[in-house]
Order: C-alpha cells, then structure tokens, then sequence
C-alpha cells in the first residue's frame, strides 16, 4: 500500500516559511480531532472505524452479499449522497465504469432514489424487467424524498414479483440502530437490516455497511478494504514532517489564503470519475459554510483537457490541481506498428498505451505550472482495495483537519435543509401551508 504525496509542482507557489507557518494551526487541528473537542466531535465514529466496527455486523453483510449474488440478477441500491456515492466509486475504481456490462458472476447494480427524475426511475423498473433482483434502501431516517419515493416504488415490485414472504429475502434495509421510519418498517416486515453508527455522518459513511455491502455483492474484498484503512488509521497519526494527510491539509488551505478558490480533482483513468464526485460531496459538504471554503470540482485527463484545458490553462487564475497519479493500470496495450502510418503515430510504435498516458499528465503539469496553476500530486502505486481503503481514510482525515483549520464545523450541512423547506412548502406538505403562498408569489 501506498498513497504519496509529491510537492514538487507546487514549490514554486508556496515556500518553505509558509508551510512551517502553518504547521501549528494544522497540528493544533489534528490534536483537536483526537481529542474530540472540536465542533462537531459526536460524528466522529469514522475515525477509528477501520479497527472498532462491528465484527458481527461485518460477517452478515458478507453473508447478505454472498446471499443476493445467489439469488439476484440485479440490486438495486437506493439512497442519495454518502448514502450511494462511496458504494459506487468503490465498485466502479475496483472493478469497472462499466460494469453492468461486463461478463461477471455476480449481479448488476443500479442506482436509485438520488434523484427525482421520472424518466430514470422508469428506465432502471424496465432494467429489472424478467430478471431477478434484490433491493438495498440505505436511509437513516427512511423519509428523505428522492430514496423514499423510490423505495415505495420497489417495494411494491418485489412485493408484487415474490410476494410479501419472498421480499423478505430480498429487501435488505441499512437504517438507524433503533428508531426512524425505515426501522420500524424493516422490524415490522422481517427485512435484514445493516446499521448507520449514530457517530458517522453519510459522507463518512462508506466503509460502514452503507457502502460495505453494495461493494461486496460486487466481489470487492471488503476486508483488504478495511485493512488498507486501518493502515492509513495507523500512518496518519504521525507527526506533521512524516504525515502526508496532514501536509495536504496544509497545502489546500495555504493556496486558498493565496485566492486559489476551486480544488480541481484531477485523474487520467476514467475508473475514477465517480471517486471524483465522492470526493466533491466530501469536501464540499464539510468545508463549504460560512461563506468559507474551497469549490470541489473534478476532470478525466486527457478527456477534459479537450474542453476544459483551455480554461485551466489561461483562464482565471482561481483554481490549484490535485492529481491523483496511479501509477499502474489494471491493464494495459501493446502499441503496434501501422504501415500506411496515416494518422502519423509510428513513433508510439513498440510501447505501452500507459507509456502515452504517463507523458500526457507529465506533458500537463509542466504546462499548468507554468501557466500559473498549482497542481498537487497523489501517488498510488495500483488500484486494489488495500490502496482504495488507504485512500479513502486519507481523504476523510484530510478533509476533517481541513475544514478546522478552515475555522469550519466540518461534520455538519445546515445549508441543505434550505431547499428541502421550500420544495415542500410548494408542493403542499402539511404543516408548512404558510410559506407556500409566500414562496409562490416571489415565483409568479
């Protein structure tokens, strides 16, 4: 296992004094993260999840994942934010964007209830059409719209396909311990049920049963996953000269005091584009209240530098890079030799295609740099689990030291309540009759 951080590219933008200045504050951060005496020190239950989770807990999800892979063509996972996205960026890394359409042994999986989409909802029903399928709703509460309204939906599928004895077996419910609407309907039901621990907010939620079982009914190895995050668990408590997690927290805040705004998740392996989006709901939602913080956004090199190289390039000045550099492929391609040579590419002849790729990101960090733009480095030897749950712990620790630095609560989003207040007013929801008419006059 390994995850490095690599400051050369970003030298030339913060010297030695900064970093040194800044030492205390992160360090100070970090003391007050293990001590839990910072804003927000009843969510922190992810930091030592890695070696205190639930064992028992741990071998029924293997058990439910070994089960639906026996019985099920199709799981449908329903949830919304860290309720699905660190599921789905674990499986498609590990295994594929595209593995729906893969030649496998174990089940399809689609995601539902993370939006409110009609045409999506209908086109993931059709995908269940003359198939067997299972069901994962993860919600803590079970009311939250977009899961809730999808899950009533394939409720009545399964129960309507196997009966109400049959749905039993495949409806498995990820909910609060005790209390909450979807408890009390899987306690009522019979579904199995996974627990989301009081102490770890949705966006820290993925190495608890919340992503643990989708990932499994993948074929993931979920316990080399739990071992690459204990090891992380274990490096980053180093002090700040040996701890790489602690230097990158560091780095983001020392280039936002400098007016770097945007962090631009950078990657060439088109597998990574949904760890991408785990990381913008991560960051975005932990740092982004206030009015602080640093915008998270995301690009597949070299897909986007067609669309968006030029705005890196010689745009605003607004943004720094973090580019995750792995640095070998699961697979990889022979170039061969063409005759007629008409696209003029012979002199690729006799190497790898992630020969092309390497120079391709080294190609533009040299040429971002020199146009003004920061780029951190993020070096992964391979993609496994051991590296993805390193990974993923460092992230999460990174993101936490962070925002306290930042002068931020990083485990709370009061700002998402906002909207949900008004969409409910304006479609009627009892109890809020008085600002639906206030709400339609500034529409009209």
């Amino acid at each position: 296992m390994s995850l490095k951080l690599n400051s050369k590219y970003v030298q030339k933008f913060i010297n030695e004094d900064e970093m040194n200045g800044i030492k205390a504050q992160v360090e100070t951060a970090a003391k007050v993260l293990h001590d839990r005496t910072g804003l927000g020190n009843d969510f922190l239950g992810w930091l030592d999840l890695p070696v205190d989770y639930d064992k028992d807990e741990f071998a029924r999800i293997k058990a439910a994942a070994k089960k639906i892979q026996g019985h099920s063509d199709v799981l449908i996972v329903i949830g919304i934010g860290g309720s699905y996205l660190g599921a789905r960026a674990a499986i498609e890394l590990l295994k594929s964007p595209m593995y729906n359409n893969m030649k496998k042994d174990t089940p399809d999986i689609y995601y539902a209830g993370n939006n409110i989409n009609p045409t999506y909802l209908q086109e993931i029903i059709s995908l269940c059409e003359g198939r067997d399928f299972s069901v994962n709703v993860i919600s803590k509460s079970g009311t939250t719209t977009e899961p809730a309204l999808a899950f009533r939906v394939f409720k009545k599928l399964v129960e309507e396909k196997y009966g109400a004895e049959g749905a039993k077996d495949r409806i498995f419910c990820t909910t609060d311990k005790a209390r909450g609407t979807l408890k009390e309907l899987a306690d009522a039901e019979g579904y199995e049920t996974f627990v989301i621990p009081d102490d770890v907010g949705g966006r820290f939620s993925v190495l608890t049963a919340v992503g643990l079982l989708p990932i499994a009914v993948a074929g993931c190895d979920i316990d080399a996953l739990m071992t690459g995050a204990a090891k992380a668990r274990e490096d980053f408590t180093a002090d700040f000269d040996n701890n790489d997690c602690y230097k990158y927290a560091a780095l983001r805040n020392i280039l936002h005091r400098k007016g770097k705004a945007v962090e631009l998740m950078v990657s060439y392996d088109p597998a990574f584009c949904m760890m991408s989006e785990w990381y913008k709901q991560l960051f975005g939602e932990s740092e982004g209240k206030d009015n602080k913080g640093i915008f998270p956004a995301s690009v597949v090199f070299s897909t986007d530098l067609h669309s968006m190289g030029q705005f890196i390039q010689d745009g605003s000045r607004v943004m720094f890079e973090t580019v995750v550099d792995i640095k070998n492929p699961k697979q990889d391609m022979f170039l061969e030799d063409d005759e007629a040579n008409l696209d003029g590419l012979n002199f690729l002849t006799n190497q790898n295609m992630s020969v092309v790729n390497r120079k391709a990101l080294e190609g533009t960090v040299l040429a971002h740099t020199e146009g003004g733009v920061p780029n951190i480095i993020l070096e992964l030897d391979q993609i496994d689990e051991e590296n993805l749950g390193y990974m993923i712990y460092f992230f999460e620790k990174a993101c936490a030291v962070s925002g306290y630095v930042l002068g931020v609560n990083p485990f709370n989003q009061p700002g998402v309540e906002s909207y949900k207040s008004n969409m409910f007013a304006l479609l009627g929801k009892p109890g809020y009759e008085d600002k639906k008419a206030a709400l339609e006059a500034k529409l009209s």
